[in-house]
């Protein structure tokens, strides 16, 4: 995207913030299990997709490799009892050290592991693979990122994203502000192009889905062999 029109749209959303990752929160949830489903959420902020996951029967659990943004996500987590978080990597989880299973659950993984706008910070392959082993025989890996515009479509997508970024950002910028809450982890460009991520997806999660998506971000989900 050209360098003039990411100053203009910076300036658009300084004006009427709002979250793009959050806008996909409602995506994530119907990919995700509903229910007593054990739920990971790799590199979860303040937690807003915990405290959703928890507010519809899950048992949440948020990691994420930042101290105080962990410790946010704890006090703003006070009144659910589902979500629960921890400071770890992304790169060395163990659901058995982070979250272990009640008595008689019958597996170790999680139904389901999630991670948003987070895939990018990290070594692609290594943490898909990660992320696969964390998952129970049946269990949904769901991911939303970022990547790296590298093609006419790419560009052409992107710039169809600019009014309506514009649009959702006058109609819930106000709101959005409101709620907001400063993440103070460290944010990162992202390399992968949208092939890269495909060929990755096809070689190491078998009948994983790669789909293009509005603001700058694809989408990612893998069922594991039940």
């Amino acid at each position: 995207m050209p360098s003039s029109l990411l100053r203009w749209l910076d300036r658009v959303n300084a004006a009427h913030p709002w979250s793009h990752n959050d806008a996909y929160r409602r995506w994530v949830l119907r990919q995700v299990p509903r229910g007593p489903a054990r739920v990971l959420d790799v590199g979860c902020g303040t937690g807003g997709l915990v405290r959703s996951l928890a507010a519809r029967g899950a048992a949440a659990h948020g990691v994420d490799a930042d101290g105080p943004t962990v410790a946010t996500a704890r006090a703003l987590s006070a009144g659910h009892p589902g979500a629960t978080f921890a400071v770890a990597d992304a790169l060395r989880l163990d659901p058995l050290i982070l979250d272990p299973p009640p008595p008689g659950a019958g597996h170790r993984g999680y139904d389901a592991v999630t991670a948003v706008a987070v895939l990018h910070h990290l070594p692609m392959a290594e943490a898909l693979t990660r992320w696969r082993a964390l998952l129970r025989p049946g269990g949904v890996l769901v991911v939303v990122g970022c990547y790296r515009e590298a093609t006419r479509r790419d560009r052409a997508v992107s710039l169809l994203a600019v009014p309506a970024n514009l649009v959702v950002g006058l109609l819930l910028g106000r709101r959005a502000a409101a709620s907001r809450v400063a993440m103070a982890a460290p944010t990162r460009e992202p390399e992968a192009t949208l092939a890269d991520v495909r060929a990755a997806a096809a070689r190491l999660l078998p009948g994983a889905r790669v789909r293009r998506r509005l603001f700058w971000r694809y989408t990612l989900v893998h069922r594991a062999p039940a």
